[in-house]
């Protein structure tokens, strides 16, 4: 399993929200990537160690349930102190943990498990643990992508980043078809900037077109993937000079592939930044006029005000060219 930041604080946002829990099992699939390995269901190891995931579901899943539950007594002014919740969050964890240790105890060379136990720690913040897991998972299965890329996120996170760059590169060679890998290591060497400058030898623009490159090549593998072609398109910004009608044609295939409405009009938003840049005002509102969702009102009334600023800007230097003329 690979955690990144992002993804956590997404996943107790969505224990905290959603109707439906995120289970172990689910998460590994969103960001991990493709399954290469075959169990022997038959195995009794393999029986303990699918037990073992199905547990670490349930502690979610309960953890989730638990959450919500608490979350109405909050509202109605009768919920517990925070501290008393973190307690009996901890416990829940604790005991997971336990479950683990046993199982890694017993079967030190079970390559899955201290993946999982490593994506388990990294969740609960022990990233360093995490990372101890994950490098002795490397030492018993070199080859294996996931690991490598699990290594890529703490070098990410805790440095040093040039080991990340490594980390990521090595899971893309032993598996280029895997999206998630190429759309690190975009993230990295764009985050990265000045690190990736010295490590690859490229000057800034190139390292904003090697970036490029590679989410262009994550999501030719998965077109469909709505949060790669986010990342592909929210590195516009960060990019001078601008690159603005690249910018719009990312946005607006964003646009395609999102997911529902919600997603939909907040593609519109940052194509209407982009229209302002463009200088086009009327398509601009037009746009704009599309965004009904009320989550976006301030957003919206910003940038109405925006689109007078800069339109009302733009007129007067026409006019003050036209008399110097």
């Amino acid at each position: 399993m690979i955690i990144m930041t992002n993804l956590l604080i997404a996943l107790l946002g969505i224990m905290l929200a959603t109707n439906k829990p995120i289970t172990t099992s689910n998460f590994i699939k969103q960001v991990t990537g493709k399954s290469v390995y075959v169990a022997d269901v038959n195995d009794p190891v393999e029986k303990e160690f699918i037990k073992l995931l199905d547990e670490d579901d349930q502690t979610i899943a309960d953890l989730d349930t638990q959450l919500k539950e608490e979350k109405k007594f909050d509202d109605k002014g009768a919920g517990i102190p925070d501290a008393l919740r973190s307690i009996k969050i901890d416990q829940k964890f604790e005991a997971m943990e336990k479950k683990y240790v046993d199982f890694i105890n017993r079967h030190p060379n079970h390559v899955r498990a201290r993946i999982a136990f490593g994506s388990f720690l990294y969740e609960r913040g022990k990233e360093y643990e995490a990372y101890q897991q994950w490098l002795k998972a490397r030492d018993l299965e070199p080859t294996n992508p996931a690991i490598w890329n699990n290594l890529g996120n703490y070098y990410g996170h805790n440095g040093p980043i040039t080991n990340a760059f490594k980390c990521y590169e090595k899971a893309i060679e032993l598996d280029p078809t895997e999206p998630l890998y190429i759309r690190n290591l975009a993230t990295v060497i764009y985050l990265f900037r000045i690190d990736a400058m010295e490590y690859y030898n490229l000057k800034e623009q190139q390292v904003f077109d090697r970036a490029m490159e590679l989410y262009h090549k994550a999501l030719a593998l998965e077109p469909n993937n709505f949060l790669i072609a986010t990342d592909l398109a929210q590195t516009y910004y960060g990019i001078k000079p601008d690159r603005v009608k690249d910018a719009i044609k990312a946005w607006e295939y964003a646009l395609k592939v999102a997911n529902d409405d919600i997603e939909r009009q907040g593609v519109l938003t940052h194509i209407v930044r982009w229209k302002i840049k463009e200088g086009n005002f009327d398509e601009a509102r037009q746009l704009l006029n599309q965004v009904t969702n009320p989550i976006y009102n301030t957003l919206k009334t910003r940038l109405e005000r925006n689109i007078l600023e800069k339109e009302k800007n733009t007129k007067s230097t026409n006019k003050t060219e036209l008399l110097q003329k």
